[in-house]
């Protein structure tokens, strides 16, 4: 799964906002048995931190997440950065 966003346009507690949206985006998509999200940081690293993502090559997204403007690149799997990208890294 590839996350753009959240965008969060609030006078108060953005950060705040986005992290709850991101909170809601997490359950769902681990009810979904999405096992790896990678989001674009769009200043939002502290909120991707938070939650566990982890920053991430580029190389490391899927064929078809890949090709799309941004730059950097965050992942997330299960909510835990104790992950490897040795799978990604064989081809």
């Amino acid at each position: 799964m590839l996350l753009h966003g959240p965008v969060v346009t609030v006078e108060t507690d953005p950060l705040e906002i986005a992290s709850q949206l991101v909170a809601a985006v997490l359950d769902h998509a681990a009810a979904s048995g999405v096992v790896t999200i990678f989001a674009r940081p769009q200043s939002l690293d502290r909120v991707w931190v938070r939650f566990g993502f982890i920053p991430v090559p580029e190389g490391t997204l899927p064929p078809d997440l890949a090709g799309r403007p941004g730059s950097g690149l965050y992942a997330w799997r299960g909510g835990t950065a104790l992950w490897t990208l040795r799978e990604h890294l064989r081809d």
